[in-house]
C-alpha cells in the first residue's frame, strides 16, 4: 500500500470479395465436314446425325470446391478494457458517509464504510440503484479523506451520521482496474503517466466505482472503474 500512497498523492498533484471475373466458356468447335462418299449404283442410306453432347453445366462460385471449403468467420475478438476513455458522469442521488483513513488500512476503512451504508439501507428497506462508489477528496503522505456513496432512487430516513446528496458529474476519463485493491498502484501510476503525456488538466478529486460487490467479492477478483474528472 505504500506505493499507492505515493502514486495517488502524485495524481492529485498533477490534477491542478474483390469481384472475380468468370471466363466465358469457349464456343464448341464445329466438326469438320467429311468428304462426300463415292457414288454407288445402289443409293446408300443417309448416315444418321451424330448427336451433339449438351453443353456442360456452368457451376456457380458457391458450388465450387474452393467455396465449399471456405472456413466460417472467426469469432469476434474481445476488446480491451477502456483506458483513458472520455466519459460523461451523470449525477445520481446517493446516500453518503464521509471518512478518513491511513494508507496501510485503506481497504478495510472503505469496506467498513460500505457496510455501514448497506446496513442503513437494509434497516430502512431501501434498495441500492447502482454500484457503490468512493470519492477521494484529498490525499497526503499518511492517508486520505473520502466519501463512500451508494446510489438510491428514494430518500432515506433516519440517516444517523450519514447524509443524502448527488454523486459527481461532468466530463471525465474512464480507466479500469482488475485485481486487488493493494495492486491498484500500477493502475494509478499508468493514469498519472497518461495525464502527463496528454497534458490534461484534472480536478482535485477522483472516483472509484466498484463494479463487483466489494462486500462479497474476493479482493483479487475486484473490478473497479476509476474516473478522473477533467476541468
Amino acid at each position: 500500500m505504500n506505493r499507492i500512497n505515493t502514486l495517488r498523492a502524485a495524481l492529485v498533484a498533477l490534477l491542478p470479395l474483390a469481384a472475380i471475373a468468370l471466363a466465358s466458356p469457349a464456343p464448341a468447335q464445329s466438326p469438320s465436314a467429311s468428304p462426300a462418299p463415292a457414288a454407288s449404283p445402289t443409293p446408300a442410306p443417309a448416315p444418321s446425325a451424330t448427336p451433339v453432347p449438351p453443353p456442360a453445366e456452368t457451376k456457380s462460385p458457391a458450388d465450387s470446391p474452393a467455396a465449399a471449403q471456405t472456413p466460417a468467420p472467426a469469432a469476434p475478438v474481445q476488446t480491451a478494457d477502456p483506458f483513458g476513455e472520455p466519459f460523461t458522469l451523470e449525477p445520481k442521488k446517493v446516500v453518503m458517509l464521509k471518512g478518513t483513513a491511513n494508507w496501510d488500512s485503506a481497504f478495510d476503512a472503505l469496506i467498513e464504510a460500505f457496510k455501514q451504508l448497506t446496513a442503513l439501507l437494509d434497516k430502512d428497506g431501501v434498495k441500492a440503484s447502482g454500484n457503490p462508489m468512493i470519492v477521494y477528496t484529498s490525499t497526503d503522505d499518511t492517508g486520505f479523506t473520502f466519501i463512500a456513496e451508494i446510489p438510491v432512487d428514494q430518500d432515506v430516513k433516519n440517516l444517523e451520521n450519514m447524509s443524502m446528496g448527488n454523486s459527481p458529474d461532468g466530463k471525465a476519463l474512464k480507466f479500469v482496474h482488475r485485481g486487488s485493491y493493494d495492486n491498484m498502484d500500477n493502475t494509478y501510476e499508468a493514469i498519472t503517466n497518461h495525464l502527463d503525456d496528454k497534458k490534461l488538466e484534472a480536478k482535485d478529486t477522483f472516483i472509484e466505482e466498484y463494479i463487483t460487490d466489494p462486500l462479497k467479492t474476493a479482493e483479487d477478483k475486484l473490478v473497479i472503474n476509476v474516473y478522473v474528472p477533467l476541468k
